[in-house]
C-alpha cells in the first residue's frame, strides 16, 4: 500500500501518524514504524482487520469526580533507599511504617513511595521498581523478616540476619539471597490458619498463577521466554505455596504500614506508585500473554532532559484486549494497589490515553503514539479510588495532550507540578489540582541540580545533543532566573549581579532547599511533596533515563540512616516552611 493509504489505516486503528515534539515542532512517524505497529495490533490486513481490531468505545457510565483532598504535605521517597539499623541492607515495610508514623507526628498528611511491585525471585534481580514482573503483587525484598511471627520460633534466626549487617550499598541480589534462605526456614515452621486460607480464597487463581511462575523461575530462570516449556508443570506444590505465603505476609505488613500512618494522624497515609508496565519475560506476560502487544516496547519521544528518547523495555498493553470483561485485570490490579493505601500515583499518566510504542530493534525516537480508551480506564480508576476513599495523582509531565489534563481534572485526579519545569512561574500561577514538588526520581536531587551534576553525568554518558557549554550556559540562566524569583518573593537574598555559583557558596545548599520549599508552600497546590533525598542532602540522582548499566540506577541509598534522618537538623530545616 502507498504511504497515504498506510497512514489512513494507521489512523483508523488510533495510531497517530504525527505528533508535536518537545520543541513544539511537528514530527512525522516513519512508514516502517507504522507498519510494525499495525502488525503488532494485528491490523496490517487492511479494512477488514481494522473492523476487527479498532478500539471499541466505552459504554459504561462516566465516573463521578473524586472529592479533592485537604491541603497537605508529605515526604516522597524510594523505600529501598531508606535503611534503618534493623532493615538489613534495604529499606523495608517496617521502615515504611516507622517513617510514616514519625512524619505524621511532624504534621505530614501522606508518604509517597516508589512502586513496591514484585520483582524476580532469582538473581539477577532487576533494580528498577518500574520494571516489575507483576504489578498486582509485591516484592518480598520489602519484608521485615524479624517481624514475622515465625521468626521468634527459629533457633538460628539472628545468624541469618547477621550476614547483612555490614552492607553499605544497595545489593538486591545479596539481600535476597540471605532473606530467601531464612524465609524458607521460617515457612517450614508455618501452619496454615483461617486468615491464610481467607487470603488464598480472596486472591484465587491470580495468586496461584503468580506463585507458580515464581516457582518455575527458580527452576528455569526469571525470563519465561527462555524456558523449555511454557506449561506450568514441574513446579513443586510446596514451592508454589511458599511464594503464596510470602505474598500473604507482605499483605499483612502493608496493612500495618497504612494503619500506622492513619493512627498517627495522616489523613491520607501511604500513597503507592503504579508503574507503566511490566518486564517482557515476567509473570504478568506469562499469565496473560494476549493482553500485551508483541514486538513492541513502551517508551517516550525525545524531551529536554532525555534528548535521545527513552525505551523502557516494557511490552505495551493491547488497547482492545485489555478492555475485555470491563477491564477485569486492570480493575483487579488497581484494587490491589489501593487495598492498603490512601492514594495512588500513576507514573506517566499518559498510559490512560496513549503510549509511545517503539518497534523492537528501533531507536527510541522512531516510535509512534497508540491511543487507549481513556474514558473507560478513568472510570475504573475512579470507581476503585472511591471505594477505597483514596486520592489519585497522575504524573502528567512531558508531552501531554491538553485533553488529558482536562479529563484528569474533571474526574478529581490530581496532576503533577515540578518546580524546575515551571520556568519562573509565580507561586499564585500554579494550578491547585496537583502534587507540587521541586523535582522527581528522574531528576537530580536539589544539591546535585544546583551544582550541575546532571550535565556532567549526561556528558560522560554521551546523552547530550548539544555542546556541553551550551547546556551549562542554559542551566546557569535557569538558576539565575529562579534565584531572582525567590528574591522577589522575599525567600532568598540574591545580589543584583551575583552569579548563581557565588550565591550558592554564600547561602549554601540547605538555605536554597528551604527557600524552594517555602516557594512551594505559597502555591495553591493541594499536595506538596518533599523528596527525602533533598531533605537529607543527597547529590546523586536516583535514576538517569536513557541508561541501564552505564549508571547505578535505583541502587543509590540515602546518605543518612532512618535513625539519623529523624534527628538531622537539615531535614527539619527543609520542611520548616511547611510545618510552621
Amino acid at each position: 500500500m502507498d504511504d497515504e493509504e498506510l497512514r489512513r489505516l494507521a489512523r483508523a486503528h488510533h495510531v497517530e501518524t504525527g505528533y508535536r515534539d518537545w520543541r513544539g515542532q511537528e514530527a512525522q512517524v516513519s512508514p516502517e514504524t507504522l507498519r510494525a505497529v499495525l502488525a503488532s495490533l494485528g491490523a496490517d490486513g487492511g479494512t477488514a482487520a481494522a473492523e476487527r481490531t479498532a478500539r471499541e468505545p466505552d459504554r459504561g457510565a462516566p465516573a463521578g469526580p473524586l472529592p479533592p483532598p485537604d491541603r497537605a504535605w508529605g515526604f516522597m521517597t524510594q523505600l529501598y533507599s531508606v535503611r534503618s539499623r534493623a532493615s538489613c541492607g534495604i529499606g523495608d515495610l517496617r521502615d515504611l511504617a516507622d517513617l510514616a508514623g514519625w512524619s505524621a507526628r511532624l504534621g505530614s498528611g501522606f508518604l509517597l513511595v516508589n512502586p513496591l511491585h514484585a520483582g524476580s525471585p532469582v538473581s539477577p534481580i532487576e533494580p528498577s521498581p518500574y520494571l516489575p514482573v507483576s504489578r498486582r503483587y509485591t516484592s518480598p525484598l520489602y519484608l521485615r523478616v524479624s517481624a514475622l511471627p515465625e521468626f521468634d520460633a527459629h533457633p538460628d534466626r539472628w545468624t541469618f540476619l547477621g550476614r547483612l549487617e555490614s552492607i553499605d550499598t544497595l545489593d538486591r541480589d545479596r539481600v535476597w539471597k540471605v532473606k530467601d534462605e531464612i524465609l524458607r526456614a521460617l515457612f517450614a515452621l508455618f501452619t496454615p490458619d483461617n486468615s491464610y486460607r481467607a487470603y488464598r480464597r480472596r486472591e484465587g487463581s491470580a495468586l496461584t498463577g503468580f506463585a507458580t511462575w515464581c516457582a518455575l523461575a527458580e527452576l528455569y530462570g526469571a525470563d519465561w521466554r527462555g524456558w523449555p516449556s511454557h506449561e506450568p508443570g514441574g513446579a513443586r506444590a510446596e514451592r508454589v505455596e511458599y511464594h503464596a505465603w510470602l505474598q500473604w505476609r507482605l499483605d499483612g505488613q502493608l496493612a500495618d504500614a497504612q494503619r500506622t500512618a492513619r493512627s498517627a494522624g495522616m489523613p491520607i497515609g501511604i500513597v503507592h506508585d503504579l508503574a507503566v508496565g511490566v518486564h517482557p519475560g515476567g509473570a504478568d506476560t506469562w499469565l496473560y500473554p494476549d493482553l500485551f502487544a508483541p514486538g513492541m516496547s513502551v517508551g517516550a519521544p525525545p524531551d529536554e532532559f532525555n534528548q535521545l528518547g527513552q525505551d523502557w523495555g516494557q511490552p505495551p498493553p493491547h488497547p482492545l484486549r485489555i478492555a475485555d470483561d470491563d477491564h477485569r485485570h486492570y480493575r483487579a490490579m488497581i484494587a490491589a494497589a489501593l487495598r492498603h493505601g490512601g492514594g495512588l500515583r500513576l507514573d506517566h499518566v499518559m498510559q490512560l490515553s496513549r503510549l509511545w510504542w517503539v518497534p523492537e530493534g528501533a531507536p527510541p525516537d522512531q516510535g509512534a503514539y497508540v491511543a487507549y480508551d481513556r474514558r473507560a480506564l478513568l472510570r475504573v480508576l475512579c470507581e476503585e479510588a472511591a471505594r477505597a476513599d483514596a486520592v489519585l495523582i497522575g504524573e502528567d509531565l512531558g508531552t501531554v495532550e491538553p485533553s488529558v489534563r482536562e479529563a484528569l481534572s474533571a474526574h478529581g485526579v490530581l496532576g503533577t507540578g515540578l518546580l524546575w519545569f515551571e520556568r519562573g512561574r509565580r507561586p499564585g500561577e500554579w494550578r491547585e489540582s496537583c502534587l507540587a514538588s521541586v523535582g522527581s526520581h528522574d531528576l537530580p536531587p536539589i544539591a546535585g541540580f544546583l551544582h550541575g551534576d546532571h550535565i556532567t553525568l549526561r556528558e560522560e554518558l554521551d546523552l547530550l545533543t548539544r555542546p556541553v557549554a551550551e547546556e551549562r550556559a542554559a542551566h546557569e540562566a535557569d538558576l539565575a532566573g529562579w534565584f531572582r524569583l525567590l528574591t522577589d518573593e522575599g525567600l532568598l537574598d540574591a545580589g543584583q549581579d551575583e552569579a548563581p555559583a557565588a550565591l550558592l557558596d554564600r547561602v549554601g545548599v540547605p538555605g536554597i532547599v528551604e527557600a524552594l520549599h517555602a516557594y512551594l508552600a505559597r502555591t495553591p497546590a493541594r499536595l506538596i511533596g518533599v523528596s527525602l533525598a533533598d531533605a537529607a542532602g543527597e547529590r546523586r540522582t536516583q535514576n538517569q533515563p536513557g541508561t541501564t548499566n552505564e549508571y547505578p540506577n535505583w541502587r543509590v541509598p540515602l546518605p543518612l540512616s532512618l535513625e539519623e534522618i529523624k534527628t538531622d537538623p537539615g531535614v527539619r530545616a527543609a520542611i520548616a516552611p511547611l510545618t510552621g
